[in-house]
């Protein structure tokens, strides 16, 4: 620092003084991407089928005809074969004719009694990891945005990318708006996104955690892919191509 004016050099933080986020604005760097699923990466179970259980719970539902239904999506999603227009429109049709308030107040008690159960500690700590390492933490799940919004706010990731829902005075109307957040869809939402947000992103340096063979084309897309808790399917794909497979659940 030779040529450094002294006033600079005095803005300047020392080694380990924590004032790692101020150095960055005074000398912006480009921010890795860590991306995340949700279900049965950052939670232990799925909150899409979840949320079923839970509207069976409250009764707002026939419980041997809304879990037959359920079981079958989940079903389906885990052969890689869910139709989720199909999906969305059953997930949320008991619904339908609650307002945002009346939704909110029914998500609290959901995020309360189900969700926080579900959220594994060595998931908040590694997205702890990548936040001290300045590393920009995206959410991207193919569940919808009104079930995993929430969420992600109490896990405090950067960016949440889901399934968004269509809306009409402030009721849902059962559609997807957009593409939805599914197998290839993950891989054109979060391009869509990174071209909103900034052009410096690049694939080949982000590393994605997953559990689920559904998010292969987006595995496939980064430079560090890294099977959690893999499905079978996910876990053959895996070791066949040699990628880090970790556990949360440890």
């Amino acid at each position: 620092m030779a040529n450094t004016p002294t006033a600079l050099i005095e803005l300047l933080p020392r080694p380990g003084s924590g004032y790692n986020g101020y150095f960055q604005r005074l000398f912006p760097m480009t921010s890795r991407l860590a991306l995340f699923d949700l279900d049965n990466t950052l939670l232990h179970g799925d909150s899409d089928h979840a949320w079923g259980e839970f509207l069976i719970e409250k009764g707002l539902v026939d419980a041997d005809t809304h879990r037959k239904a359920n079981d079958a999506f989940y079903a389906d999603y885990l052969e890689a074969s869910l139709d989720i227009h199909a999906y969305v429109n059953f997930t949320l049709q008991p619904i339908l004719q609650l307002n945002g308030e009346e939704r909110s107040v029914l998500h609290a008690e959901f995020m309360q009694k189900i969700i926080e159960p579900m959220i594994l500690a060595s998931g908040e700590n590694l997205l702890s990891k990548h936040h001290r390492e300045s590393d920009d933490c995206v959410l991207i799940t193919a569940t919808n945005s009104f079930i995993t919004q929430p969420i992600a706010n109490r896990l405090g990731v950067d960016v949440l990318l889901a399934t968004d829902l269509e809306m009409a005075e402030d009721k849902f109307t059962g559609k997807i708006q957009g593409i939805p957040c599914y197998q290839q869809g993950k891989v054109e939402k979060l391009n869509e996104w990174m071209e909103r947000a900034r052009s410096d992103y690049d694939l080949s340096e982000a590393c994605f955690y997953t559990d689920s063979i559904n998010d292969l084309g987006l595995l496939e897309k980064v430079g560090e892919p890294i099977a959690v808790d893999p499905d079978q399917q996910l876990e053959e794909v895996a070791r066949a191509n040699n990628w880090q497979i970790i556990s949360l659940r440890q």
